[in-house]
């Protein structure tokens, strides 16, 4: 899979699954940027096959719509959507 890393303060392990074309994935990536956090992203929809399978997979587990953004958190908290207030509120400490 190729997994970008975005440098930051560490908050933990933030990952984020996205659509290179989606409004509320970009919307969803600069609030990441602007509260300064170290996380991680994928653009599914640029992924190829296996990559891709194995990405939406992962998703399912979290989100069964597999709808975007889906942002997992700690490995046990995931937000689906843009979620501004609940996205800081769980990066806050």
């Amino acid at each position: 899979m190729t997994v970008e890393h975005v440098k930051g303060k560490n908050k933990g392990q933030i990952m984020l699954y996205a659509l290179s074309t989606c409004v509320w994935c970009k919307k969803t990536k600069e609030l990441l940027e602007s509260l300064g956090v170290e996380y991680d992203y994928e653009y599914v929809d640029l992924l190829k096959d296996s990559d891709k399978n194995k990405a939406v997979e992962i998703i399912r587990k979290w989100n069964p719509s597999s709808s975007f953004p889906t942002l997992i958190l700690n490995n046990n908290k995931c937000i689906v959507g843009f979620r501004e207030e609940e996205i800081r509120e769980a990066l806050k400490n």
